[in-house]
């Protein structure tokens, strides 16, 4: 089945939600015009519609291979790589002085979405590189940004994020690769990193690895991980490519999902290149901060990996509904018919349907409202309004990656039950979207750790100032709900209205008993991401509402619109209703978890 990109609600939620006009306002963002994004977004539809969404499923069933330390991409990637980056939507968001386009955020995000709706082993190969991007934009001397940041925008060289070890997963306190330094001021790198999403691959000609390791007088823990770049091949003076370097994929995995994307084991040290024994590495900033740096690239990755989640969710929506479109089977039960339909017209598949139609249409809205966050935070004139935007986008975060993310696996397990006896049949397509997705809520950390940051350094740091903040904005659009005196935005109203009661309530929780009883408050950490992520997207569904509604009262005649008030209306009874049981999971329902002994498991 080929892939559609929703350009139309990505438009719609860029203008009416995410306020296009005034990030295009933002110094630095003025080419964000309203005309410009749509002919980008258009344009991106067309190419990962018809270039990069082909090799999905055969990407899943050739995958990536490993020989001898070689790995061999799926058939197609390499030359659809090559298009993505020539075409420049590796630059898409990056600075134009570096051969970028500029862009803002909150016009990369749809376009994000697209080709991870189009292919996820593919996007995963620009998404690390977009991260490696970052962390040399903040953290690189002008010298490393110069030397590898063109070449990365460019797609001559990608980019990845080492950080995992066979004994330490997401405790990067446990990380022991070694970094000894050089009378030239290198460094020489010994260690080994595991699931370095494309650590190898035949794309490039250059991979650039950011790694984390430690100088040898470093200090335990965290506080003593430095952040290195280690390139594949070592640049000369000239941006040529010297010799290859110490570093070498020992394998991929074998995976349940997202198979066309090599997930290596690298080794450090190994003496296998050309350079003597031990990879050379560069220094990246000072010594004993590379977590501080690697976790620029580990929030844009987060936020990315979010987008992920929309964008598979997208895919799976569509197969299922030309499924239930196309599927005859069984007499309508009002009897309207005297023959078999096609199972669309039940009303339970359609109920599945619109379940998956509105997550994904508010996991879309919720995002692209953080993206110009992000923006406003980067380029306003005001620093007042800077900090004010860079800790909503910083709360937001953990939602649109935890949040997000498990609403893909909901929403691709729902694709697969649509289908029917079908849908568990690889042939199919639609378990592929159910492997592919699982994926999302365990890399870049697991919801788990997400759900912590929300609650320790998002929540709990300021008081619940930020979530009580939004609580504010969510209760001026209840209000204009009730004014607007029409049944479905009256519905959606009180369903937004006790989900925003449902977040201060647990909002409070978490503040009041985080030192007292830390053991409880994070033991529902992940219903109050939950809890988090489904009201503020519910709330941005509510806003649509708002919109739909005035169009129609303006005269506009576009079913789009009545739709949409529909799929809003279809979210705050069934997805917003939840939000009060799960105040009461998180209030009230940690006895059992922290009474429970560990040896009676």
């Amino acid at each position: 089945m080929s892939y559609n990109a929703p350009v139309k609600d990505m438009m719609f939620v860029l203008k009416e939600l995410a306020g296009l006009d005034q990030v295009a306002q933002l110094p630095g963002c003025e080419d964000a015009t309203e005309e410009t994004v749509e002919a980008v977004l258009t344009e991106n539809a067309k190419f990962t519609g018809e270039v990069v969404a082909p090799l999905n499923w055969t990407g899943d069933v050739e995958a990536a291979t490993w020989n001898n330390g070689v790995v061999t991409t799926a058939k197609g990637f390499k030359d659809a790589f090559k298009q993505f980056t020539e075409a420049g939507w590796q630059g898409l968001q990056h600075p134009t002085e570096f051969g970028g386009q500029g862009l803002p955020k909150a016009v990369a995000t749809p376009c994000m979405e697209m080709v991870n709706g189009a292919n996820l082993s593919f996007a995963l190969c620009p998404l690390l590189t977009d991260g490696a991007i970052e962390a040399l934009l903040v953290a690189g001397s002008q010298e490393q940004k110069e030397t590898y940041i063109p070449k990365m925008i460019s797609g001559e060289w990608t980019g990845t994020m080492n950080l995992t070890e066979p004994q330490a997963g997401s405790d990067l306190a446990l990380v022991r690769t070694k970094a000894v330094p050089q009378d030239d001021g290198s460094f020489r790198i010994f260690g080994q990193k595991i699931y370095i999403t494309y650590g190898e691959h035949d794309m490039a000609d250059n991979i650039v690895h950011l790694v984390l390791a430690r100088t040898p007088n470093a200090p335990e823990g965290v506080k003593g991980i430095s952040l290195f770049i280690v390139p594949k091949f070592l640049v000369n003076a000239d941006g040529s490519l010297g010799k290859r370097n110490d570093v070498f994929c020992a394998s991929i995995e074998h995976k349940l999902g997202i198979k066309a994307s090599p997930t290596a084991v690298l080794l450090y040290g190994d003496n296998k290149g050309d350079v003597g024994e031990g990879a050379i590495g560069y220094l990246i900033g000072e010594e004993n901060k590379g977590l501080q740096y690697m976790f620029v690239m580990m929030n844009a990755a987060r936020f990315q990996v979010g987008v992920q989640g929309i964008g598979v969710a997208e895919r799976a929506y569509q197969k299922a509904v030309q499924y239930a479109k196309d599927r005859v089977q069984s007499r309508p039960v009002d009897g309207s018919a005297n023959e078999a339909v096609a199972i669309i017209h039940h009303p339970d598949v359609k109920r599945m349907l619109l379940s998956m139609r509105s997550q994904v249409e508010a996991a879309r809205a919720m995002a692209c409202v953080a993206g110009a966050a992000y923006d406003a935070a980067h380029f306003h004139p005001d620093e007042a309004a800077r900090k004010q935007n860079q800790a909503v986008y910083e709360f937001l975060v953990p939602l649109v990656k935890g949040w997000s993310t498990e609403m893909s696996i909901d929403v691709a397990s729902t694709g697969v039950q649509v289908h029917g006896g079908m849908g568990f049949i690889e042939e199919t397509g639609a378990a592929q979207y159910y492997r592919d997705a699982k994926i999302l809520t365990i890399y870049e950390g697991t919801t788990a750790i997400q759900a912590n940051d929300l609650v320790g350094r998002k929540t709990s740091r300021d008081g619940g100032a930020v979530a009580k903040a939004l609580a504010a904005e969510m209760a001026r659009t209840v209000a204009q709900l009730n004014e607007s005196g029409s049944a479905h935005a009256k519905a959606v109203a009180a369903r937004l209205d006790a989900a925003r009661a449902a977040l201060l309530d647990t909002v409070d929780y978490v503040v009041n008993n985080l030192k007292s009883n830390p053991n409880a408050v994070f033991a529902g950490s992940v219903p109050y991401l939950k809890l988090a992520g489904a009201t503020v997207a519910g709330w941005q569904m509510a806003r649509a509402l708002l919109v739909a509604e005035g169009k129609i009262k303006a005269g506009e005649t576009d079913s789009f619109y009545s739709d949409k008030i529909l799929t809003a209306r279809f979210f705050a009874d069934h997805v917003l209703s939840t939000v009060p049981g799960l105040r009461d999971s998180v209030v009230g329902g940690a006895d059992a978890v922290t009474e429970m002994a560990v040896a009676n498991f």
